[in-house]
């Protein structure tokens, strides 16, 4: 069986920063610390590089990317509407550390992220991040659409239910709290905002990615 291949760990933001070569030490020190910034890179010599440098520079940026359909499907397909914002969750294991966002969908502003939190899955977190977009497009009575790339969170809102199958526990209290909130914002409010599916293998991954894959 071939080797895992070793990461090294870039933290910007944490209890400590620094380059690290365990997801262990880095998960330590991130956890609980509002906003955590960090990304795994191959070699050392790359995460330093990245650590002198500026966070979003190195996450959230669509990698170079062509797609694989043919002209004929792009066409149909068409480009993003840009009059949007754009979600999205990264979790760490599953589960394991997630965080979610939203970003501009055209200039990548960030507009909103929470986490990171202790333990959470990725499909909790792009629902909690629908909602939250849900939540502050109308607080602003913005006429924005909003994308995501996930088909399971946009049921679960359509559904007003976060159907996952964690089990509640103390280290995922906050998360559930949350889940909570959102279940029961969906059930008492009313929206005007189109979700839509990203094309991923049309236009690349999601403005809102954190760029830790």
């Amino acid at each position: 069986m071939a080797s895992k291949k070793k990461k090294y760990y870039a933290i910007w933001k944490g209890h400590k920063t620094g380059v690290f070569d365990s997801w262990n030490t880095c998960k330590s020190l991130i956890k609980d610390y509002p906003s955590a910034q960090y990304k795994s890179f191959p070699t050392f010599e790359a995460a330093k590089k990245a650590l002198d440098g500026n966070y979003f520079d190195y996450v959230g940026k669509n990698k170079s990317f062509k797609s694989g359909l043919s002209p004929e499907q792009l066409k149909k397909i068409g480009l993003p509407n840009y009059n949007s914002i754009s979600v999205d969750a990264a979790s760490s294991g599953n589960p394991g550390i997630m965080e979610y966002r939203g970003v501009d969908t055209k200039t990548k502003k960030q507009l909103f992220i929470q986490g990171p939190f202790e333990q959470g899955t990725n499909n909790i977190g792009e629902f909690l991040a629908l909602v939250h977009g849900l939540a502050l497009l109308k607080k602003n009575k913005s006429n924005r659409i909003m994308y995501t790339d996930s088909r399971t969170a946009m049921s679960w809102v359509k559904k007003k239910n976060c159907n996952t199958k964690l089990e509640r526990n103390a280290k995922n209290k906050p998360v559930f709290d949350l889940v909570d909130r959102a279940v029961d914002w969906l059930k008492n409010n009313t929206y005007e905002t189109t979700i839509v599916k990203w094309e991923t293998k049309a236009w690349g991954e999601i403005p809102a990615d954190f760029g830790r894959k």
